[in-house]
């Protein structure tokens, strides 16, 4: 198939720069498998859109503060560090930016931490190991304290609130990225699916970097998609088969979550708990065997989350669902609005 079915027209400035004001307030276009419809709501709205009994199931990551700067020891030379991922406490893989960077180089991140270029960089990406002079036992911890949550290179506005870039059911920080489909929801919202007696569990992805790269390649299938590492603990695979035994649905919140959970299924869709690393790539023609329904913002082209979409709710009514958000004025992206596959 393609890669450049996957493409549409989306005017600059309707890439959102900026969360809405209320998180729950912002739009939410939903689509219909079934009668082919689309309809324009409320994100406020989803209690209402689900059953009782129905599964929601959240991605409960957390965005690390991985972007660091640092001064080379000697020159005093500019260093710029995206953490990816932890490969072990204190050795993390990362993008870096800086003249004359090779395996050896030391940088000071303050006045406590020091880094050491241990491979790399190819492409951009390195492994470094940092260390502290303080003696506190935690080098990751100390290593956030002297970062900042990085936001997506192409929101250009300051964010005023960085738990915005946070969802609200956030736990351990794993992720580089957001699993942006959870910004929306509310303490109060997911209080009042609850009182509905809609189920809400958790499992959780370690979100990487890689999400906003495009598919460079003429045919989707010749693409091969990053490795992320995710688990799937007991109570969410129970929730998730109680769900399915008595007919009701699970909805995802996030492509995510539907890798995690696709990633855990059997043959049967009954889910298994598990953790490890996945690399599965959802594209058109894949059996979804444990979503039935999908909360997902709006995706770049090309990307491998709106090829995953498109599997799940069909390429050509999601490509027109998206064409109808872009007539509508929908925000796209990360801090964009919403849509429900259903």
């Amino acid at each position: 198939m393609k890669t450049e079915l996957f493409d549409y027209q989306l005017p600059d400035e309707l890439i959102a720069q900026e969360p809405s004001e209320v998180r729950d307030m912002s739009r939410l276009l939903v689509a219909e498998k079934a009668s082919g419809t689309i309809s324009h709501r409320v994100f406020s709205d989803l209690p209402d859109l689900l059953d009782a009994g129905d599964c929601l199931v959240v991605n409960s990551s957390r965005v690390f503060p991985g972007r660091l700067i640092g001064r080379k020891e000697g020159t005093g030379g500019k260093v710029e560090v995206l953490l990816l991922e932890r490969l072990s406490p204190g050795l993390w893989r990362a993008l870096v930016g800086g003249a004359a960077l090779r395996p050896g180089v030391r940088f000071e991140l303050g006045d406590d931490i020091t880094g050491e270029m241990m491979e790399g960089p190819l492409d951009g990406k390195a492994v470094i190991r940092f260390e502290s002079s303080a003696d506190e036992g935690d080098i990751d911890g100390l290593i956030f304290r002297a970062g900042e949550v990085p936001l997506p290179p192409y929101i250009r506005k300051e964010l005023g609130d960085p738990e915005r870039y946070q969802t609200v059911y956030s736990e351990r920080e794993i992720s580089a990225a957001a699993p942006t489909a959870g910004l929306h929801f509310t303490g109060g919202l997911l209080d009042e699916m609850k009182s509905n007696g809609i189920i809400i569990e958790r499992l959780e992805l370690a979100v990487g970097l890689d999400t906003f790269l495009p598919v460079r390649e003429e045919r989707i299938e010749d693409h091969s998609i990053h490795s992320e590492w995710f688990s799937v603990g007991a109570e969410c695979a129970n929730g998730v088969n109680e769900a399915r035994e008595t007919g009701s649905r699970v909805v995802a919140v996030g492509t995510t979550a539907v890798r995690a959970l696709e990633s855990a299924a059997d043959s049967r869709g009954r889910l298994v708990p598990r953790s490890g690393y996945t690399d599965l790539f959802a594209s058109p023609g894949f059996e979804f065997k444990a979503v039935d329904a999908l909360v997902t913002n709006f995706h770049f082209p090309r990307s491998t989350p709106l090829v995953l979409v498109c599997a799940f709710g069909g390429t050509g009514f999601i490509l027109e669902a998206y064409r109808e958000a872009v007539r509508e004025r929908y925000r796209f992206y990360s801090f964009g609005d919403a849509m429900l596959v259903m």
